[in-house]
């Protein structure tokens, strides 16, 4: 057992764990996907809206997307916080001859996924995502650096060679020795 509070489901249940999660989420009037930095929501409403005819609510915990003077369609706390500067929606031709109504939420926390849109909806298993492969050239610069001087540190200790921040200490050591050599440093240890 992987946590020892939640039993293992036998296949048949996790099958039917599955098909119940598809089922409410096919039944949500709208349709949702996300990566692990952003959300986007698609709403399909008629044809003859325009912008105008939208009400749209982005606010940094919660959402309110609809037709001006109806019930929203989708209106609820967010279970995260999201990043408002970054977040938008468009109202564009859909291929059925309706207009979708398309909702981007950029998340503020891009290493979290999230089990629904609004906290009401019923949730998804977000243990069950496979995320998507990533390539070193997708990071943003200081992303990038990081996860590079984690994979250059990961080879070096493979091949029995110093780390990028042991090698600096060496170094560091090595000019303050060249910078005093009166002093003895044949028991110097870098910790």
């Amino acid at each position: 057992m992987a946590d020892k509070d939640v039993p293992e489901l036998t296949p048949a249940e996790e099958a039917a764990a599955r098909a119940k999660e598809q089922a409410e989420q096919e039944a949500l009037p709208y349709k949702w996907t996300q990566t692990i930095g952003d959300v986007d929501i698609t709403i399909l409403v008629p044809g003859n809206l325009k912008g105008k005819d939208m009400v749209v609510e982005i606010k940094k915990q919660s959402l309110t997307a609809g037709i001006k003077g109806q019930e929203p369609i989708i209106k609820g706390d967010l279970p995260h916080p999201i990043l408002l500067d970054d977040s938008t929606w468009t109202l564009s031709p859909a291929p059925s001859g309706q207009k979708a109504l398309e909702i981007h939420l950029e998340k503020h926390n891009k290493l979290e996924w999230w089990p629904h849109v609004v906290t009401s909806a019923p949730k998804i298993d977000v243990s069950k995502i496979v995320p998507e492969n990533s390539k070193l050239s997708d990071l943003e610069g200081e992303t990038r650096a990081m996860v590079e001087k984690m994979m250059y540190d990961q080879r070096q200790k493979e091949m029995g060679l110093p780390t990028s921040d042991e090698q600096k200490k060496m170094d560091i050591l090595k000019k303050f020795q060249e910078q005093h050599p009166e002093m003895d440093f044949s028991n110097a240890q870098i910790q």
